[in-house]
């Protein structure tokens, strides 16, 4: 996640990407991306979404509780949503993009 960080921040900072109100990344709108990174990025989004939804299931796992997982994503969820840099994109409550 540390090593694909800063492609996703090039795709927050460009606001090809955003984030869901669930905590996980999501492309925006996909025409707007140029050809030659479009690939790239659905890569990166996917591995974010697949490392991020392991980790909340390792945590649960780990605290003997994996019925806590809702709870641990929606934890983190705030936890991205707050540390979000100014001009990203994200969903608010009622999943409407907003940028910060």
């Amino acid at each position: 996640m540390k090593q694909r960080f800063s492609i996703l921040q090039g795709g927050y900072n460009s606001g090809f990407i955003g984030i869901k109100g669930d905590g996980f990344v999501v492309i925006r709108n996909l025409s707007e991306i140029p050809l030659k990174r479009r690939n790239q990025l659905k890569k990166v989004v996917r591995s974010e979404n697949n490392d991020r939804q392991v980790l909340y299931q390792a945590i649960a796992n780990a605290n003997g509780h994996p019925e806590w997982y809702a709870q641990i994503k929606a934890t983190f969820a705030r936890h991205w949503l707050s540390n979000a840099n100014n001009g990203w994109w994200y969903q608010n409550a009622k999943g409407t993009w907003q940028q910060r």
